[in-house]
C-alpha cells in the first residue's frame, strides 16, 4: 500500500512566510537607505536625514484628530453562533474622524515648506506649476472607496512628478520632483477629495495614512528616486 505525504497548503504558506522573515532585514535596510539618500539629496545633512526616517517610521502609526462628524455607515457584519456564521448588513450612524498622519503627513510637508522656502524666485514659480501639475492628475484619477477613504494608483503621482520635474526644472529637478510629488498629492488627492470622506462611512480618514505611510510620504521619496 503506498503512502503519499502531502502539503497541500501547510508547507508552501510555511516555506513563504520563512521566506518573507529572512528577507524583511533586507527590505528594511533598502527603504531605509533610499529614504535617507533622498533627503540627503535634497541637502538635509546624513545625521538629520537618518533621524528624520525613524520619527517618519515611528511616526506613521501616530494620527492627529482634527475633526469628529456623524456618518451614515454600510455594512455587513459577521456574528458566529455556536459556529456558525451569519453575514448581517447594518446601516447606521458612526462617528468618523479626520485626522493627519505625523509621520506620513507632518514630516514630509515640513520638509517640503523647508525646501520651498529655500528654492530661488525663478523655481519657486517652476515649483508651483509642477505641484498644480500633479494635483490635477491626483483630482483626476483619486476615487472614493466606501469604508476606506480617498484611493489613487500608487505609481502616477511620483511619475508624473518626476516627468514634470525634469521637464521644466532641468537646473534642479530633485527638489521640485520632491515638492510636487508630496504637496501635489496632498492637494489633488487628500485636501481637494475632503467633501467626499463624510460619505465614505469610514471610521476614520487620516491625511497620510492610518498607520502606514500614505501616498503623500512615498510619492515624495520615489519621485526623487526617478530622477
Amino acid at each position: 500500500m503506498e503512502e503519499y505525504v502531502k502539503f497541500p497548503y501547510a508547507f508552501p504558506s510555511l516555506f513563504i512566510f520563512l521566506l518573507f522573515l529572512f528577507f524583511l532585514p533586507f527590505f528594511f535596510l533598502l527603504f531605509a537607505g533610499s529614504v535617507t539618500i533622498v533627503f540627503a539629496r535634497l541637502g538635509i545633512p546624513a545625521s538629520i536625514a537618518y533621524l528624520l526616517f525613524w520619527l517618519s517610521l515611528i511616526g506613521s502609526s501616530i494620527n492627529i484628530p482634527l475633526k469628529r462628524w456623524k456618518s451614515e455607515v454600510e455594512r455587513i457584519e459577521e456574528i458566529n453562533f455556536f459556529g456558525i456564521r451569519y453575514r448581517i448588513p447594518f446601516h447606521g450612524k458612526q462617528e468618523t474622524i479626520l485626522a493627519i498622519n505625523f509621520g506620513g503627513a507632518i514630516i514630509p510637508i515640513s520638509i517640503a515648506i523647508y525646501e520651498f522656502a529655500r528654492l530661488s524666485q525663478a523655481l519657486i514659480l517652476k515649483a508651483i506649476f509642477a505641484i498644480v501639475f500633479v494635483a490635477i492628475i491626483c483630482k483626476i484619477l483619486a476615487k472614493p472607496v466606501k469604508g476606506l477613504g480617498i484611493a489613487i494608483p500608487a505609481f502616477i503621482p511620483p511619475i508624473a512628478a518626476a516627468i514634470v520635474a525634469l521637464a521644466i526644472a532641468r537646473e534642479n529637478p530633485v527638489v521640485i520632483a520632491y515638492l510636487a510629488g508630496t504637496l501635489g498629492t496632498l492637494i489633488g488627492a487628500d485636501l481637494l477629495n475632503l467633501h467626499k470622506i463624510k460619505e465614505l462611512g469610514a471610521p476614520i480618514a487620516s491625511i497620510g495614512g492610518a498607520g502606514t505611510f500614505d501616498g503623500i510620504f512615498l510619492s515624495g521619496v520615489i519621485a526623487v528616486l526617478l530622477i
